[in-house]
């Protein structure tokens, strides 16, 4: 396997001058010692910079919320994640025992943060301009595949414009059931819209993402009863 040094240069094209930095970047809180929880903040506020930058940059027309939405689908925990196993991060993890037998490498969340904790070291070690370089190295492609911004907008968000424009009433959200565990539990929503009686029930590990899901279902159905008259 490469040199953490190396594989550095190969998959971001930066060379890191303090090793300890980037060791450090690459060790999760479960190896012990030094890890990199404190370079994921920084790292997290340097990425928030240098995406909102280079969004307010390429979309020029924008409004404020549109800026808002394109830099969270770029920096969101998926996005890293995905970002991370392309360029084999996972390979570079600095594990406890307990994470690596579980999997660790391949965790989303662990590979978004550790992701972060690069982008501190790299600040740290080469400045803003070297950071900023790296990201938007990475960043460049997924911004020009990012989808409008109405799509980009969160269900309930599109349901709540999509009855306004019409006219209609907004949509009523309810818990229908809650089951499992209090450390696990699923919520069971349903998302109406009275005068175009229609109803839609979805479930998830929040309230919140199980009325995302019922707004969805309700969008979805929508258009069906848009294409059928």
């Amino acid at each position: 396997m490469k040199s953490s040094g190396a594989w550095l240069q190969d998959a971001l094209g930066y060379e890191c001058r303090n090793a300890a930095l980037l060791e450090a970047a690459l060790t999760h809180r479960s190896a012990g010692g030094v890890n990199n929880e404190r370079l994921e903040f920084l790292g997290d506020a340097v990425l928030n910079c240098v995406v909102g930058a280079l969004v307010f940059r390429e979309f020029a027309n924008a409004t404020e919320g549109d800026l808002s939405r394109f830099r969270a689908s770029l920096v969101n925990g998926e996005a890293l994640a995905a970002i991370a196993s392309e360029i084999a991060l996972g390979e570079q993890l600095r594990l406890g025992s307990g994470e690596l037998k579980s999997g660790g490498y391949r965790r989303k969340s662990i590979l978004a943060d550790t992701l972060e904790a690069l982008f501190g070291a790299i600040y740290l070690d080469g400045g803003f301009a070297a950071a900023a370089q790296v990201i938007e190295r990475v960043m460049l492609d997924r911004l020009d595949k990012l989808p409008s911004a109405a799509e980009l907008k969160d269900p309930k968000t599109r349901l709540q414009e999509l009855l306004q424009a019409r006219g209609l009433p907004l949509p009523n959200y309810a818990v229908e059931s809650v089951g499992g565990e209090a450390h696990n539990q699923m919520f069971h929503v349903s998302c109406s819209v009275d005068t175009l009686e229609l109803k839609a029930l979805a479930s998830g590990p929040s309230r919140r993402r199980a009325e995302q899901a019922a707004a969805l279902l309700l969008l979805d159905a929508c258009r069906r009863l848009d294409t059928a008259r």
